[in-house]
């Protein structure tokens, strides 16, 4: 069973909705006892980094999410502004993240010719040999984005996809059970769904 943590914040009927016509079992839940029960959790997420970050901590549920995820080793998958959420913290934002990885979220740069946020579909290019996505990174794969901020790691094998938006940033990270798209799966179709079926299989 795969939960879909219900925290206020997020696209979670169509990230489940998505789950389930790749057929995942799957539900969406705020309950420690299911979080705790589940196989694997995703972190939804759109929208300002502090209030998604409020709105966790109002639940109750970071010290049940980091036992279940720091100490038992459960996979999560955080998307978008839940991937950002994993981070240390955000230049949107005075609030600290979760830390689960080394990494920070920055603000895209005023670039001519490009405009903030960075929305539509663009192509994410796998590498590290990525769990997340095809042939361990030999193909470029497309994805759906809304985002104003992106992803930074310490660490540069951490990144498990990249993509370009004037700079270069990470589309996805990847460190042991803790997994993190930019994009959001749900709204990219045959590749999205495969992403899916990846992270249910792993």
């Amino acid at each position: 069973m795969i939960v879909i943590i219900d925290y206020g914040v997020g696209n979670v009927g169509s990230v489940l909705n998505m789950l389930r016509k790749v057929g995942a079992r799957a539900r969406i839940s705020a309950d420690k006892a299911e979080i705790e029960a589940a196989d694997k959790l995703i972190l939804p997420g759109v929208g300002h980094f502090g209030r998604g970050m409020a709105k966790l901590n109002e639940t109750g549920l970071v010290p049940t999410l980091n036992e279940q995820v720091m100490e038992r080793g459960k996979p999560v998958l955080g998307i978008c502004l839940g991937m950002q959420m994993m981070t240390r913290g955000s230049e949107e934002s005075n609030d600290p993240g979760l830390g689960w990885i080394d990494a920070h979220t920055h603000r895209f740069p005023d670039m001519a010719g490009l405009r903030v946020p960075h929305m539509g579909w663009n192509v994410v290019r796998p590498q590290n040999a990525a769990n997340l996505f095809a042939h361990g990174g030999e193909e470029a794969e497309r994805f759906y984005f809304v985002h104003s901020y992106f992803v930074r790691t310490a660490n540069p094998a951490h990144v498990a996809a990249s993509c370009d938006y004037g700079v270069d940033f990470a589309a996805a990270f990847e460190v042991g059970n803790i997994f993190g798209v930019q994009f959001h799966p749900e709204k990219s179709h045959l590749f999205g769904m495969e992403m899916f079926r990846r992270f249910i299989d792993l």
